[in-house]
């Protein structure tokens, strides 16, 4: 991969509101400007020259454009060949094979259709993707459904289908695996029970919908201090051993060790609580 985001908290900002770029990055560790669903038919255009004026951090941006059977793509494609911005969301993903107008671009994939699912696989797999992320509302739509989750706010089967799915894919082929939203703004004990669950299962990030969200992904993600401590012991012990060994009494074996990385490159990547 090319291009490594600075942290697991991404946050979606409609592109055709510029005043709210600025407060995005200041609390997101990558902002996605979008000019896909979150911009009106009518907005399109003022979006597009927002982001020829944005003056974000390209190593921090992502820009979602819109699907490859819009008559909007080539507009998108044509205005951000002016910008510095190189990482491009690809909506409604259904194909390893991309086309040539995407070259010179990484490409997270958005795998939210029925043919996106089948092929999931191979989109993960193709070169120029550095990413993948689910999205279930598509999905459900396409497929004829009503709401991907119960009354009870829990996912329906065929959503969780896709999400474990997409994150088997984007760890087979190397990728990183990105988690979708979590819609019921107002539902922070919600966000924080999926949060936490994304990052147990492996999802590498989180996307808010929302500056609200962002603290509670962020908690999320940020290890407990105890845990740090322990996978710190664990790396220093690795150095020195060979072979299956154990720390505080506890086997320590290739899973287990991976498991200590992880948890201090979250360490890392994830600013401390603050005070």
């Amino acid at each position: 991969m090319s291009w490594e985001p600075s942290g697991p908290v991404w946050l979606f900002c409609p592109a055709d509101r510029p005043e709210r770029f600025a407060k995005a990055a200041a609390c997101a560790d990558v902002v996605i400007l979008d000019l896909e669903d979150g911009v009106g038919a009518n907005a399109k255009a003022a979006a597009r020259e927002a982001i020829r004026d944005c003056r974000l951090d390209p190593a921090r941006t992502v820009v979602r454009i819109n699907p490859l059977d819009s008559r909007q793509v080539e507009l998108d494609l044509r205005v951000l060949a002016q910008t510095p911005y190189r990482v491009l969301m690809l909506p409604k993903a259904e194909t390893g094979d991309l086309p040539a107008l995407l070259a010179g671009y990484d490409i997270i994939a958005l795998v939210e259709t029925p043919a996106g699912v089948r092929r999931v696989g191979e989109i993960a797999a193709a070169r120029r993707v550095v990413a993948v992320m689910w999205g279930a509302e598509d999905l459900v739509a396409a497929l004829g459904g009503s709401s991907s989750r119960r009354a009870d706010g829990t996912y329906r089967d065929v959503a969780r289908q896709l999400r474990a799915t997409t994150l088997i894919a984007a760890k087979a082929g190397g990728k990183l695996a990105v988690d979708g939203v979590f819609l019921d703004i107002p539902d922070l004990d919600g966000l924080a029970a999926e949060a936490e669950d994304a990052v147990a299962s492996g999802f590498d990030i989180k996307v808010a919908l929302h500056p609200t969200q962002v603290p509670v992904i962020a908690d999320a993600y940020r290890p407990d201090p105890r845990e740090v401590e322990w996978a710190r012991r664990v790396l220093a012990t690795a150095q020195h051993s060979r072979g299956v060994f154990a720390v505080d009494g506890r086997m320590v074996d290739a899973p287990i060790l991976s498991h200590a990385r992880r948890i201090v490159a979250r360490a890392d990547s994830t600013p401390a609580a603050p005070r």
